[in-house]
């Protein structure tokens, strides 16, 4: 498939999104020549800021509201959006009128030019993505390209920019390396940051989510001279499984890292708090170092990283009280792992969107670090119950005691950070780490951060 192929077909973008997830997909194939209509469940009002996106592009159809079976019928080539699964019924009225059916993600690894390197997990992925980047970056003379699910970061409509010796970084989901195993592809260099379960409302069990997650190594291309390069978090157990499975087959070079491989040199010159982020920037330094990036280059530009919006990200310090956005945890798992990273006193807002995920463990990890958790949405009542369960204690002689654990539910993020500033005295650390999926109250997690971050500076500001 080359650009040129889509010149004069009748493209059918499924998906627009409400935050623009298709709209590179729209304007690559409006430049490429092609008839595009965009359909999407979601109306035109829910979807104006992506339409406003296209203004320039007039020739494109808007199919809005519903899905007409004809459209998929008669399109010569449907783009659907990662989150509709393959198995969707109207790609599958596509294919039975023998339709072409790809993605984004499969279109970009179809013409690309350069070294692909993907990297994927259940937590830190994002971190490690940009990290990554940002080291290869630090070498001149070498273009490195950042995106995937990352954000909506343009990959087609830059795709004419992208030279053979360039190197892209893509943080990839499970929904993409799906869309990506139906024609059996995968990134030359794949990374796995971490398994845990998450998405169990799309794949229904843990086992199949890391099915989904293991077609990256899966479908690698194995090449003696050019090897695929599978890099394995040695920390994780699900990606030590994988090493010992893959570590033998020829073309494969597997690599394992841990955070304790990380120099004390280098954490000095490392800012982001908690040893999930020192298993992401030994993720990186496994990359940089495949890549040839020298040491000293590496304590050059570490301290210029930044945490990523979202992502255990210090919003403010005020009268001595640091509040962080860590609303990009969306699992259980990704919370604990921001409970651990502090050592002082921890007020934790919690709770969202139910994807039918347990909260057992949750529970006992706030009980153990937490001083205050408020809860909010759906899940709130879920997780007060694995607190307190998780807060009476029995000891070694049979004798039962209760761990002091404040726990409150509220009906809004504003009254949880309201009750928040209440509760908290110097050196305590504020964290929206909500262990769930926005959708409940938000629209997505970073409306949900941008929120909170916007309560915490009205306090600043009194």
């Amino acid at each position: 498939m080359r650009k040129q192929f889509f010149k004069d077909k009748k493209v059918l973008v499924m998906g627009l999104g409400r935050f623009g997830g298709g709209v590179d997909v729209a304007k690559f194939a409006c430049k490429a020549g092609a008839k595009v209509i965009v359909a999407d469940l979601a109306s035109a009002e829910q979807l104006s800021d992506s339409i406003k996106q296209l203004e320039g592009f007039p020739d494109i159809e808007y199919r809005l509201g519903s899905h007409n079976p004809a459209d998929f019928e008669q399109a010569d080539i449907i783009v659907a959006n990662p989150a509709v699964p393959n198995d969707n019924k109207f790609l599958e009225i596509a294919r039975r009128a023998g339709r072409i059916v790809t993605s984004q993600i499969n279109i970009f690894f179809e013409l690309c030019p350069a070294t692909i390197i993907g990297i994927t997990g259940a937590n830190g992925k994002s971190t490690t993505t940009a990290l990554t980047a940002h080291l290869l970056k630090a070498v001149k003379n070498r273009n490195v390209w950042l995106g995937g699910n990352i954000g909506n970061e343009p990959l087609l409509t830059i795709l004419d920019q992208i030279k053979n010796d360039d190197l892209v970084v893509l943080e990839l989901s499970s929904f993409q390396i799906e869309q990506l195993a139906c024609d059996q592809k995968a990134p030359q260099v794949a990374l796995l940051t971490n398994l845990m379960p998450n998405h169990l409302d799309r794949y229904g069990s843990f086992e199949n989510y890391c099915a989904a997650k293991e077609n990256i190594f899966k479908f690698q291309r194995l090449d003696e001279k050019s090897p695929a390069v599978s890099m394995f978090n040695a920390e994780d157990p699900v990606g030590c499984r994988w090493f010992e499975k893959y570590r033998s087959q020829k073309g494969r070079i597997c690599v394992k890292f841990s955070a304790d491989d990380v120099s004390e040199q280098i954490r000095q010159k490392f800012a982001l708090p908690g040893r999930a982020n020192l298993s992401n920037l030994a993720a990186a330094l496994a990359v940089a170092q495949r890549f040839g990036i020298a040491e000293k280059t590496i304590k050059h530009c570490l301290p210029k990283f930044k945490a990523l919006p979202h992502r255990l990200e210090l919003v403010a310090e005020i009268n001595g009280i640091r509040w962080y956005n860590d609303s990009k945890a969306t699992t259980p798992e990704s919370t604990i792992v921001a409970l651990d990273a502090f050592e002082c006193p921890e007020i934790i807002i919690a709770g969202g969107y139910d994807k039918h995920l347990p909260f057992d463990e949750l529970g006992k990890k706030i009980a153990q670090r937490a001083k205050a958790a408020i809860l909010i949405g759906q899940t709130a009542e879920k997780i007060k119950t694995a607190i307190k369960k998780a807060t009476v204690h029995r000891d070694s002689i049979g004798e039962e005691t209760e761990r002091k654990v404040e726990v409150k539910v509220v009906n809004s993020l504003a009254k949880a950070v309201e009750l928040s500033q209440q509760l908290a005295v110097s050196g305590d650390v504020v964290l929206l780490s909500p262990a769930c999926a926005s959708y409940d109250m938000f629209e997505n997690f970073e409306h949900r951060g941008r929120e909170f971050t916007r309560l915490v500076q009205k306090i600043s500001q009194k």
